[in-house]
């Protein structure tokens, strides 16, 4: 498995001036990780052919409402819905190895947190965000180039959508 984003955290989205709708990279997870859980091992049997869990993270992402995490013993998979004005329709999926049993070969307790603690952070902040624009006092104001490069890269994808 070759790792094509050494440093962690997510790669630059394409430019989206190409049109490009979808990105994949894997990742390198920090040292002694094996996957993306709340103490950095495993929590259900490897997945697949892999021979071992020295894999990174496999990191799948659509324009404009998909994304997907796939470490060595497990894949999570988010989608994004409009369901309404201000609201969204949220479903997260993780998926083990097909012959894994659940209780016997992984627990929810330990599948589950990471991806759930992630989650609802960011609707947290989402919210927070929305509730700021819709204030009175709301004036937008430049992306940060060091720490919004992919939601600049959403918009620029997004207006030439339209």
């Amino acid at each position: 498995m070759r790792i094509s984003h050494q440093k962690g955290g997510l790669a630059a989205f394409p430019d989206a001036e190409q049109n490009i709708w979808h990105s994949v990279n894997r990742t390198v997870l920090n040292e002694g990780y094996e996957s993306e859980s709340l103490d950095g091992q495993r929590v259900a049997p490897l997945m697949g052919t892999y021979p071992s869990a020295q894999v990174g993270v496999l990191r799948m992402r659509t324009l404009p409402n998909f994304w997907s995490h796939a470490s060595c013993d497990y894949a999570m998979t988010t989608r994004l819905l409009p369901a309404g004005l201000q609201q969204t329709l949220v479903r997260v999926s993780w998926l083990v190895h097909e012959e894994a049993r659940e209780g016997v070969d992984y627990d929810l307790e330990k599948l589950l947190p990471f991806w759930q603690l992630t989650s609802e952070q960011d609707w947290a902040l989402c919210e927070r965000v929305q509730r700021g624009v819709f204030s009175r006092a709301y004036q937008p104001g430049p992306l940060s180039p060091t720490r919004e490069y992919n939601l600049e890269a959403f918009l620029r994808w997004y207006l030439r959508q339209l």
